[in-house]
């Protein structure tokens, strides 16, 4: 499968963007899905994971409240929703897919987006 992120930008805190991954490939109903990101000089970190399905969500505590991660797979697309914005959540957002389940390691997903750069002004 192949993805695509899109929807990055520059926002003030406080403030709002929606995250989209496209993917090509018929299979995409059948990979748990996954947002990571990467700030500047530190590691690849988890954000949020969704099931196959769409009916099991999880998110980092560090987001927890302020992000939803959804799925549309008749449209092969997977969001993050990030609401109130803060400074530290400046990063390059990538998404993955991977056919094991519920995991949170990066290592766990075989498929990646190329990144989409999101930077929160305080």
């Amino acid at each position: 499968v192949q993805l695509q992120a899109s929807g990055g930008g520059l926002v003030q805190a406080g403030g709002s963007l929606r995250l989209s991954c496209a993917a090509s490939g018929r299979t995409f109903s059948s990979y748990d899905m996954a947002w990571f990101r990467q700030a500047p000089g530190k590691e690849r970190e988890f954000v949020a994971l969704i099931s196959w399905s769409g009916d099991t969500t999880y998110v980092a505590d560090s987001v927890k409240g302020r992000f939803t991660i959804s799925r549309d797979n008749a449209k092969n697309t997977v969001y993050l929703q990030m609401n109130s914005l803060k400074s530290e959540d400046t990063a390059v957002y990538y998404c993955a897919a991977s056919d094991r389940r519920f995991r949170t390691s990066s290592y766990e997903y075989d498929y990646w987006g190329q990144g989409t750069l999101v930077t929160v002004s305080s």
